[in-house]
């Protein structure tokens, strides 16, 4: 008879954490990002694997160093086995697309016992949503207690979101924002990746943006400093330190650094107040999933992205 629970976590920090609160069942930790690179739907194919190693090879050492940390661990674990899976994920988009191909997995697998999420995000009497990790021992005990099944719809909605994320065209992502799911985030997600495409008047999208307004507005006299104050201001995307510093160094051209203060150059102010387009200066090869970024730009009104012309 079935009796045991994995959880599913989204990073080895949480690891310790589950212990700190007495859970002791067993853990698979999930170590991708899929929210940048290409991705392919079949998770245990030999194209997924061909993609996330070429996209990954700046930051991993070797393609054992891939298999061991993501693939054998997911590969060779016996979902069947277990009554429970206790997926762990956050409110942003970096947990959000994760936890779809997991469930995407998950699906694929057709196992017989029950998924649940635990996610993260707004916390009672605090004004700034919370990660996983940001929560005291007796808030992540709570939000176990509060933890929430899902439905075969939800896993349904997960896969599809999952292929069309796999897919070349992400303008049909708008028709699952009003769609109704035990995911209380995914709608703020969705519609943060959408604001990922360059927007049709300046090129840039949303949060490239957002970085340039915050230079504006701050007194920000280093890198190390500008990757702070956008960590803590990025809403729903959860990037990490490496994801935003390299967003920071593609926009370059838009600033410089004057008695030890970094300010926008003239084009920084026109980026910024979208007063020029800098598409053809910024445009590269970044894809998201199996949609090429600059395929597409994001209308602000209505909130949708089209073919670039």
């Amino acid at each position: 008879m079935l009796h045991q629970t994995l959880h599913i976590v989204n990073g080895d920090s949480l690891t310790p954490r589950l212990k700190d609160i007495g859970i002791t069942d067993d853990q698979l930790v999930w170590r991708e990002m899929l929210c940048e690179g290409k991705t392919v739907y079949d998770l245990r194919s030999d194209a997924f694997k061909e993609v996330r190693i070429a996209y990954l090879k700046p930051y991993i050492d070797t393609e054992i160093t891939y298999d061991e940390s993501f693939l054998i661990p997911l590969l060779t674990t016996n979902f069947a086995k277990y009554s429970s899976i206790m997926l762990w994920f956050e409110y942003d988009l970096f947990c959000h697309i994760n936890m779809i191909a997991a469930l995407s997995y998950l699906k694929s697998l057709k196992i017989p016992g029950k998924i649940y999420l635990v996610c993260s995000g707004w916390v009672e009497n605090d004004t700034q949503l919370k990660g996983l990790g940001e929560l005291s021992n007796e808030q992540l005990r709570q939000h176990y207690k509060e933890k929430i099944v899902l439905t075969q719809e939800d896993i349904a909605l997960a896969d599809t979101l999952w292929k069309l994320y796999c897919s070349d065209n992400h303008s049909s992502f708008k028709e699952y924002i009003t769609i109704p799911s035990s995911f209380s985030y995914m709608s703020n997600c969705l519609n943060a990746h959408l604001k990922r495409f360059p927007n049709v008047n300046s090129g840039l999208n949303v949060l490239e943006t957002h970085i340039l307004k915050i230079i504006d507005s701050n007194e920000i006299k280093s890198e190390r400093q500008l990757i702070g104050y956008v960590l803590q201001y990025q809403g729903f995307y959860g990037f990490g330190d490496l994801q935003i510093q390299n967003i920071i160094h593609r926009l370059a051209p838009f600033f410089e650094t004057k008695n030890g203060i970094i300010v926008l150059n003239r084009n920084g102010l026109l980026a910024k107040d979208q007063l020029k387009n800098f598409y053809d200066l910024l445009a590269d090869n970044t894809f998201y999933g199996n949609c090429k970024k600059y395929d597409y730009c994001y209308h602000s009104v209505p909130q949708i992205i089209t073919k670039h012309e």
